[in-house]
Formats: structure tokens, C-alpha cells, sequence
């Protein structure tokens, strides 16, 4: 009776052995196939470096075209009437062209003068009719733009005259028109006493495409500064300052930076950016001071700054 009864103890400790052996290999199995932690190394984010730039302070000069010398033509002798009209507004004419013939008022055409153009160039008004009198003291029989010379007729506030001169360098622009090079012709000794404007007339020269009365707008650099330069949307605004957010050693620096001139869309940074550093392009407002990121370079990994 003895005998039988050791049995099912020996079976039952090889089987709770089995089971520890079998739970231990399991352990150990789900223990080698556990991920090893992963270290955050920040968002990543799109950067830039400062460049440097030269921007311009201009002044901004509207108007409108005017004739750079208007000339009128008007007949040297009393008493005739017109006989032929030979040119037309419009028209470009040259130096001495006959622009009508007169005669005297029996009729006699052998007697006919002639009224030559002074100066060469276009055409704007003729007020002269056939069949009438032609008359120095009567309104001009023609009036011409010398030579097709166009300038802008502009005004500037009093405090703002100071800042240019004669002969500066102008960029104007017309409407229909692309931008042309000007320059200043010359600027008011004087100013309108009630709107404390003065004028400013700015040479643009002679083009076929340029239509007296146009408006127009011209650009004077009257200073330039080379500084780093960033694009406008990489500029914050927090407590009345400026801000970038500049990436160093793979972290966060809000900078504070004085701004100066805009222009084409890109700042320039007078002060707290030098070149070459990094700068998020955008979205720089959902980073911290000390946020860690990973900065990227037209979609590859920058360098460490």
C-alpha cells in the first residue's frame, strides 16, 4: 500500500517542475524581446540662417507727369490767318519742321508764311483752326514737349525736404508701366504755408509709353545699412519687442532683436542676430526657452550651431 501511494507525489513534482521551468523561459523570452527606452530629441523644425543684407531707407515722392519743358509756338507776324495746318497733337516733329501755313487776309497764297517748330519733340495740344486769325497775343497755335521729356511733379512734407537732393538717384513707378530710373531734378526752395508741402520734380526722360497727367510714385534711397537679414514671417511680437526664436545647440533661445528697414518681404536685424545663426522659420510662438528640437535645412538635418 506504501508503495502505491509515492507515485502520484513523484508525478506531481516533476509536473510543478516543468510549469517553473517553463514560466521562467517565458520570462526571460518576453524579457529579451522588450523595446530599450527612447530618448526624446525634440520636435523637429524648420530653420534658416541669417544672411546678410543691405536694405535702403527711401522716401516715397507721389505725383503726377509733367512736361520737363513745355514750349509754345506762336506766329511773329500780326494780321494772317491760318492757311494749312501740317501736324497734329500726338505727333513727333523736329527742329524747324513746318507745323502750318499762314497768309494774309485777301487770300494771296503767294504771300504765305510758314511757323516752324522751335524745338524738337511731341505734340500735346494744337489750338490753331484753318480759316482763323493767328494772333501772338491768342492762346499758343501749338504746345510742345521738348525733346519728349517727362518728369514726376511731386510734393513732400516740410520735414522731409531736408533728407534729399539734387541729383539723387529715383526709381519710379507708372501705372502700365515697369519701373524706370530717375533722378532729382530739383526740390522747392519754399513751402505751401497751409499744408506745409513743398514740390519736388524728378527727371524721368523721354519714353513713347509715358502720358502726361499720369500718376505716378517715386522711391529715393536716402540712406542704406548691411545687416543680418530674416524673413518677416520668422518675426514674433511678445511685450513690445521683437523676437526670434534662434536655435543653438539643438535648443530654443527666444532672442529680442531691434528691427530696421523691411523690404521684399525679408527684416533686417540691427541688433541680437548676427550671420549664420539659426533661426525657426516659422511657427517659432509654440516653442519655450530650452525646448529641445530638431532643426532642418531645406528637408535635411542642419549642423549643430
Amino acid at each position: 500500500m506504501g508503495r502505491r501511494r509515492r507515485a502520484p507525489l513523484m508525478i506531481g513534482a516533476a509536473i510543478v517542475g516543468v510549469a517553473g521551468a517553463l514560466s521562467a523561459w517565458l520570462f526571460l523570452s518576453s524579457a529579451a524581446k522588450m523595446p530599450e527606452p527612447v530618448t526624446y530629441t525634440g520636435a523637429a523644425v524648420t530653420v534658416f540662417k541669417a544672411t546678410k543684407a543691405c536694405f535702403s531707407d527711401e522716401i516715397s515722392v507721389p505725383g503726377v507727369l509733367v512736361p520737363r519743358e513745355e514750349v509754345a509756338v506762336r506766329p511773329e507776324r500780326e494780321g494772317f490767318q491760318v492757311w494749312q495746318l501740317l501736324a497734329d497733337a500726338g505727333e513727333t516733329v523736329t527742329q524747324g519742321q513746318v507745323l502750318a501755313g499762314l497768309i494774309p487776309p485777301d487770300g494771296n497764297t503767294s504771300a504765305a508764311i510758314s511757323v516752324p517748330a522751335p524745338v524738337a519733340g511731341t505734340i500735346l495740344k494744337v489750338d490753331a483752326v484753318v480759316g482763323t486769325p493767328a494772333s501772338a497775343r491768342a492762346a499758343p497755335m501749338f504746345q510742345i514737349l521738348a525733346r519728349g521729356e517727362l518728369e514726376l511733379l511731386g510734393e513732400l512734407p516740410a520735414r522731409q525736404l531736408p533728407a534729399i537732393a539734387a541729383g539723387q538717384v529715383a526709381k519710379v513707378n507708372l501705372a502700365g508701366v515697369s519701373e524706370v530710373a530717375a533722378r532729382v531734378r530739383s526740390i522747392a526752395t519754399t513751402v505751401n504755408g497751409g499744408t506745409q508741402l513743398g514740390q519736388v520734380r524728378i527727371f524721368i526722360g523721354a519714353d513713347s509709353r509715358h502720358r502726361v497727367g499720369a500718376f505716378g510714385r517715386a522711391q529715393i534711397a536716402v540712406s542704406q545699412s548691411c545687416n543680418a537679414s530674416v524673413p518677416l514671417a520668422a518675426v514674433l511680437y511678445g511685450g513690445g519687442s521683437a523676437v526670434l526664436a534662434v536655435v543653438r545647440n539643438d535648443r530654443i533661445e527666444t532672442r529680442k532683436v531691434v528691427l530696421g528697414q523691411l523690404a521684399g518681404g525679408d527684416a533686417e536685424i540691427r541688433e541680437g542676430l548676427a550671420e549664420g545663426e539659426m533661426v525657426v522659420a516659422r511657427a517659432g510662438a509654440f516653442f519655450r526657452e530650452g525646448d529641445r528640437v530638431r532643426p532642418f535645412i531645406d528637408g535635411a538635418p542642419a549642423s549643430k550651431n
